[in-house]
């Protein structure tokens, strides 16, 4: 680059992912209910301040008037399976940096111990609670990508590449959220030097690359470690909504299987309730109107039937004769013998005009 070159910012790829992710989590959010819906509710305000603190870091490094290569939202898979979704990789003239970016609420303290304490407030109350450390987890993607590096050469280079790997490539974690106050009083040089500020962002990277003692690389050679940091993205991002999907669907199976229970419920008890109504009917028709349910049979048939008999076989179907009393209407107190398949057969013999009709031809006799 010549002396009076216009420094030259690239972005080799910007992301779209987040805003994927928000757009799916609204549209699974009107199918959600209870504890679902308020743990995708809480995810959207997460999504939401994780795309407005990616913006807040695109915006330093597009205006930090330096030779930059800068790729976003980069995910990489070693051969042994682990995986890392790095938030930016940003490539100077000396240096390859891993940029975790924080949007974080509330104020955030690193002890001596490298652990990570954030304190809230809501109204006049505060509380701390302890958070995943940053660094640890840029420091698993920085191992993925010295895995993916060594994997490109035999034994010998690749342990040459393991040891010179943090040489050419530093991790930084950087906190978006201007309204975050950093206390690391007590933490240790090394910690201080990872996690900064966005406002602090160009600053620390015009600061390391001048402290590296690497040679300068040319605009080409800056252009070729982003094609070939590129060429290792897998374009596989993991589709967290997913498993809100999968609770939604599960929810929604559950709601369908026990309203199908509660109509078959319904169902079974309207014909009960049929049914019985039904068979009051009957009873109420045969107690009350027992010479009426047939009279042709009753002209038709003439037998002399003790009312002691036994069983008694009904002439029209072969089913058993059943003996009951009327209790209501003008024959009540009056037995008579009714088939057992009724509905079915509608036979019936009065008793005591059957007897009535025996007596006299007796007499005659």
């Amino acid at each position: 680059m010549g002396i009076f070159s216009k420094p030259e910012i690239i972005i080799f790829k910007e992301s779209n992912s987040a805003e994927e992710h928000l757009a799916k989590l609204e549209e699974l959010l009107p199918r959600a209910t209870g504890k679902v819906k308020e743990n995708i509710q809480k995810e959207i305000i997460l999504t939401k301040a994780g795309i407005d603190g990616e913006k807040k870091v695109l915006y330093e490094l597009k205006n930090s008037n330096m030779d930059l290569v800068v790729l976003q939202d980069i995910c990489i898979r070693a051969k042994d399976g682990r995986e890392a979704q790095i938030d930016f990789v940003i490539v100077t003239s000396k240096l390859m940096i891993l940029l975790e970016c924080k949007n974080l609420v509330g104020n955030i303290e690193i002890d001596s111990k490298g652990n990570f304490i954030r304190t809230i407030q809501y109204g006049k109350r505060y509380w701390k609670e302890g958070i995943y450390s940053p660094i640890t987890q840029n420091e698993r993607h920085m191992e993925v990508l010295k895995e993916c590096k060594s994997e490109e050469w035999n034994t010998v280079m690749g342990a040459m590449v393991r040891m010179s790997f943090s040489s050419f490539y530093k991790s930084l974690v950087v906190l978006a959220n201007e309204k975050t106050y950093l206390n690391d009083r007590y933490a240790k040089k090394e910690v201080k030097e990872q996690v900064i500020r966005a406002d602090q962002l160009i600053a620390t990277i015009r600061r390391m690359n001048s402290e590296s003692k690497l040679p300068k690389s040319t605009k080409k050679e800056m252009l070729g470690f982003g094609e070939k940091m590129l060429e290792r993205d897998t374009g596989e991002r993991k589709d967290y909504a997913a498993r809100y999907e999968e609770l939604i669907d599960l929810v929604e199976a559950e709601e369908m299987e026990v309203t199908e229970k509660e109509e078959a419920a319904v169902d079974a008890k309207t014909v009960v309730a049929e049914s019985v109504a039904g068979e009051q009917k009957v009873k109420t028709q045969i107690e009350e109107e027992p010479a009426m349910m047939n009279p042709t049979i009753l002209e038709e048939v003439q037998m002399e039937i003790p009312a002691t008999t036994g069983k008694i076989v009904c002439p029209v179907c072969g089913g058993e004769l059943v003996l009951r009393t009327a209790r209501r209407g003008a024959n009540a107190g009056k037995q008579f013998y009714g088939c057992s398949s009724f509905p079915r057969c509608r036979y019936i013999l009065n008793i005591a005009e059957n007897l009535e009709k025996s007596d006299t031809s007796h007499s005659k006799k």
